[in-house]
């Protein structure tokens, strides 16, 4: 934490807010770059699902259609990183993380279509609760995806490496 002295009480100093402010500004944008990766993978998703493949198959291909946009997404504009990422220290933890969040959805999604096979809803409807499942998880894993992304992977905590040091 980055302190300053208090003009009125030299003796007494505050924090300052710039670490404060510069970790909501990267948590806005790692929503932000969620959002476009849900995006993507809703579109996948909802592909899959058309055209009648398996809960299971359709939340795989729209979990790695995300994942892949989220990691280039979230390493340059959330992080600030630039350069060729490194494979033991980025992209294998990245993929740790996010295969945890990954297994969450494909398992919802799956179980979701097994409670809701007997039902035999029109196609509509089996589509539209899929996707639902396939959403609330990836918003119920966010916030600790992020933390551990910031805490072991790209943030303050995460080994750095003069080509993947600068702000944006």
């Amino acid at each position: 934490m980055t302190t300053v002295t208090n003009p009125a009480n030299p003796r007494t100093t505050e924090e300052s807010p710039k670490p404060r402010r510069r970790g909501l500004v990267r948590f806005a944008r790692a929503a932000a770059s969620s959002v476009a990766a849900t995006l993507l993978s809703q579109a996948t998703l909802i592909a899959v699902l058309s055209a009648d493949g398996a809960p299971w198959l359709a939340s795989a291909c729209a979990f790695a259609a995300g994942a892949v946009l989220n990691f280039f997404l979230t390493r340059r504009w959330v992080w600030g990183r630039r350069g060729r990422p490194e494979v033991g220290r980025e992209l294998l933890p990245y993929v740790l993380v996010i295969s945890l969040g990954g297994l969450a959805s494909v398992g919802l999604t799956t179980l979701t279509g097994h409670l809701l096979a007997p039902l035999r809803l029109p196609h509509f409807w089996w589509v539209a609760l899929l996707d639902a499942a396939y959403v609330l998880s990836y918003a119920l894993v966010f916030v600790a995806k992020f933390t551990m992304l910031d805490r072991f992977v790209f943030g303050r905590d995460a080994a750095r490496t003069p080509a993947t040091t600068s702000l944006s």
